[in-house]
Formats: structure tokens, sequence, C-alpha cells
């Protein structure tokens, strides 16, 4: 069980830099050699509605946040009344006492404010000099930390901070001592794993319309993408941006899209035609709480189901989803590889909780499988030619050989076929490239298992980070399963389970993946915990719920 863990909340309006807080504060704690995870709360409003990062650090692996802080930071009234419950019976609040009354350590923030062009923006970094005076730092280490941060408007940033850091070290008395870690990791985002996983795979083009929460793949790529050899191109609307990938594919170009379930609506008839020209296009869909809009800078896992069967007609395809930021990076690179092996198209699932959060990861590209298709070399060219396990070889223009893709139903050529035998023929060619692909799938790594003993706890994607410290925090003894491909669903891994007490932990009101493992695995489920108000799991309330259903 842990007994390290610090956390530290800065709150304030929208604009006023607390999510840029969040990321500072988890870098500069990182400094010490610790573990990290960051999350980021947040309306979907511009300016005006109250923003928050959370940021929780351990000596030991730490797999998401805590609520309960040992240091809060808040820039309004509204964030002190809504954070002052969640400060630790010993913690420290600092609030801006030019605009806040309560208990607490008052610090004239908006005051020293107003001394700089944008008072608003610069408030931010207010939290990180509390931080600093709060955990001891000294004045020249807020100095390193403010210049290597906060490029813009330098020194007005660091006069501003070691005013701040000045008049909040003379108030905290009760300084938090850190335990030094052994070893620096580095800090990254799940969209920025996501990102650099598909260019570990071999990605040369990214096709998004922005829609939170896919947006900060799009942005990463767009910004980096000279850099990292990757093309990102934001069409005129989804419709365009499915279309276009698979087009791409007809290149050779390996591509990708992304988009969240409004956006994926859209895209379903692109995906069955990716199904049937069997293109191999991964599909990056981040999920939004509730149907139509939703909630947009909410998490939420209420879109497994339509994930797994998109797009009219039987045809292979595959769905996996992490279950932390760290695995996001490998199993992008590794859908890349599986559909361009089996020209199928393909959906990388997530959540707003792994994509818009942060923690420590040890990545290696080295470690990741490049996409590479099978290349027709000899004879004459049959872009859909019958094989035994049901891929047909690829061959891409510029070429004397005639390459032809077709949304109709087609014969081997690729011309289009409405004759009864034609028809089973490309039936039975599609549903042995589907058995090839089951095959194939049994020799991989399908689903993570944590610690031993029971109960089972059953969970998928970002919600496996929340059981994960749960039990740890907890101390509950129990082995953790997680399924991280979901179709095909590896239920030859899950059999197993049949006859064992099973939990199931999940983020949407239907349970959804308990259904799917009744079905798919045959198990019986004893119990379920679910939660579906648009936030992540807190990990020690979920300890506490897992001990209830136990």
């Amino acid at each position: 069980m842990k007994k390290d863990v610090f956390t530290y909340i800065i709150g304030g309006k929208a604009g006023q830099g607390t999510k840029k807080a969040g990321i500072v504060a988890a870098n500069f704690l990182a400094e010490f050699n610790r573990e990290v995870f960051q999350m980021n709360d947040y309306p979907s409003l511009v300016r005006g509605g109250h923003n928050f990062s959370v940021v929780s650090t351990s000596i030991g692996k730490i797999y998401s946040h805590y609520m309960k802080a040992d240091l809060i930071v808040v820039l309004d009234q509204r964030s002190y009344d809504i954070h002052k419950e969640h400060l630790n019976e010993r913690g420290i609040l600092v609030f801006n006492s030019d605009n806040t009354r309560g208990d607490g350590i008052g610090v004239p923030i908006t005051t020293e404010a107003k001394k700089y062009t944008d008072p608003d923006l610069i408030s931010g970094v207010a939290g990180v000099a509390v931080l600093a005076a709060t955990i001891g730092a000294t004045a020249k280490k807020l100095e390193d930390i403010i210049t290597n941060e906060y490029k813009g408007s330098m020194e007005d940033n660091l006069r501003f901070a070691q005013a701040i850091f000045t008049a909040a070290d003379e108030k905290i008395k009760d300084k938090v001592s850190l335990q030094q870690g052994k070893q620096k990791k580095t800090i990254l985002s799940g969209s920025e794993t996501i990102a650099l996983g598909a260019v570990a795979g071999g990605l040369d083009l990214y096709f998004s319309y922005p829609m939170t929460p896919s947006t900060p793949v799009l942005h990463y790529l767009a910004s980096h993408g000279r850099k990292l050899g990757v093309v990102t191109i934001q069409p005129e609307h989804e419709i365009a941006v499915a279309n276009m990938a698979i087009g791409a594919a007809f290149t050779g170009a390996r591509s990708m899209v992304g988009t969240s379930g409004g956006g994926f609506c859209l895209m379903q008839e692109a995906f069955s035609l990716a199904g049937m020209v069997e293109a191999p296009v991964l599909f990056f869909l981040g999920q939004r709480p509730g149907p139509s809009t939703g909630v947009p800078t909410y998490t939420e896992q209420s879109e497994l189901r339509f994930s797994l069967t998109p797009g009219q007609g039987e045809f292979p395809r595959v769905v996996a989803s992490p279950g932390s930021i760290e695995e996001a990076f490998y199993l992008t690179a590794e859908l890349l590889y599986l559909l361009w092996r089996f020209q199928t198209p393909g959906i990388l699932l997530t959540e707003k909780h792994l994509t818009e959060s942060s923690m420590s990861v040890n990545i290696d590209p080295e470690k990741t499988p490049w996409a590479e298709p099978t290349v027709h070399t000899d004879g004459e060219y049959q872009r859909y030619r019958d094989t035994k396990d049901g891929v047909s070889p690829l061959l891409f223009p510029p070429s004397k050989s005639l390459i032809k893709w077709n949304s109709y139903e087609h014969d081997e050529q690729g011309f289009t076929t409405e004759s009864a035998e034609g028809i089973r023929k490309m039936h039975e060619k599609r549903r042995r490239k589907q058995d090839s692909l089951v095959t194939f799938l049994k020799t991989m790594h399908t689903v993570n298992i944590y610690g031993i003993g029971e109960p089972l706890i059953f969970t998928f994607g970002s919600t496996t980070m929340s059981v994960l410290e749960a039990v740890d925090i907890g101390d509950i003894a129990a082995t953790v399963v997680q399924p991280i491909y979901l179709e095909p669903f590896p239920a030859w891994e899950l059999e197993r389970y049949q006859h064992h007490h099973c939990i199931v932990v999940e983020q949407n009101s239907t349970g959804q993946l308990e259904s799917l493992l009744k079905e798919k695995a045959g198990l019986t489920i004893q119990s379920s915990v679910r939660q579906y108000d648009g936030r992540p799991f807190d990990p020690m309330v979920l300890a506490q719920k897992i001990r209830e259903v136990i």
C-alpha cells in the first residue's frame, strides 16, 4: 500500500492558466525522480467556467490522481468553495486573498497579477510558485522551472512567480518534505503517446476534424509532424476525413483517423467501405459521455458496444483499448501493424481520462512493430485474390497492372459481380480472413492480468488505471483482468474464469463490458461497480466500493 502519495490541486476560472500550471507542477515534481499522474477537469466553456488540475505523485508506480489533496491553490471564491472539501486533514490551502474569504493561507495574487499585461493568464503561475514554497524548493529552483516552462513573457512570469513565492514562503510554516526517487521518468499525455506510437508504427498521414477528446492528437501531430515525418490534414468534415484516409491507403500510405462518437457516426458508411475494399485504416475513437453531443470535455466508456459493430455488412474489424497511457504507445503501433497485415479497418478506443491525462512513462520505439503489407511480386495481379488465409497481396500505383478497389461486391480482379457464386466466394474469403486474424491474435498478448487471488476484477480502457490504484491504496488482494482487445474478443483467454467470483468495474450505466463478458466468455458476474457522471473514479472511493461488493 502506498504511504507517500502527495496530491496538489490548482483551481480557477477558464483562462487563468490552471491546466498549464498543472502540467508545470507535474514536471516540477518529476524533478524529484518521482512517479507522477496529472488530470485536468474543465467544462466546455472558453472563459469563465471552473477549471482545475490535479497532480498526484509517489515514489512507487502511480496510475491515477487522488481528490484528497495535500496542497490546494485556488484563484477565486468559487474554486475555494468547491475544493475546500478536498483538503486532507493536515493539508495546506492557499487562496487568493484579493477575492476569496475562508480558512487557510491568503496571498494577494490578483494585486500582484495586475502589474502585468494579462493578469488573468499570469495568475496560474502563482500555483507553481506556491507549490515551490510548500515543498521547500529554493528561489533558484523556481526560476529554473519558470524559465523552462513559460517561454512567453518570461521576464514578467519570473518577477510574478518570485513575488508570490516570497509571500507564500513567509506564511507557510509547515513545509512538505518529498522523498527523492531513484530515476527520473518522462511525463507524457495519452494523446502524445498515441501520436508517438502511431509514428513508431510507421504512420504517414493523419486525418482529423477537431472533436474533443481526440483533438489533442491532431494538435500534437500538426505541431510536430515535420520533425516526425507525418503529414497532418484537417478536411472540411468527418465524412471527408474517413474517405481521404481510405484513398491514402490505396496509394500505400499508412493512414489514421481521429474523431469522437458524433464524428464516427458520420463515418459509418466509410468504415464499411474500408471493410469492403479491404483498406487498413486505423480509426482513433475518443469516447464522450452520453448520446448526441454528450458532454464533450468529460469522460465515459459508453461507446464500447457501438465500436464493436460499426459499418453495415459483415467484415473483419479490430477494436482495442489501452489500459494506461504507456500502453497506448505500444498498442497504437501494434494496431497499425495488425491492420496492414490483415488489410481491414480497426479502432483504437479511448476516453478523455486517458487522452488528456499525463503520467510517468517508459517507452521504447525499438519495441514496436512496423506496419508492412504483403506485397504482390509476380504474375497477374488480382486485388482480391482468394488466398488460403483470406489476405490478398497488395500493389500500389504507379503500376502497369490494373489495381481496382471496389465498394460494390467484386470478383478477385476487383470487377463488380452480382453472381450468387461470386457473392458467396467473397463472403467466405472475408470469413477466412477473420479466422486467420483470430488465429494470429491467439499468439499475441491480448489480456493484461495484474495480481493474484480472488476476487477477479474485470475492467477495460482507462478505468484500468483507476482500478489498479484502488486495489493498491486499499490494500485489496485481487486479480485485475483487462481485455486489451475487444474485437475479436479474446474469449480463449477468459473462459478459464467461468467458475470464479467476478466483479466488473466500468464507466457506463448499462454494464457494456459486463454483458460482453457474459456473452462471449460465459462468465458469471457476481457484482458490478459503475460510474457514469463524466468524472473518472477516485481510487480511494473506488477502493471502498470494491470492498463493499466483495
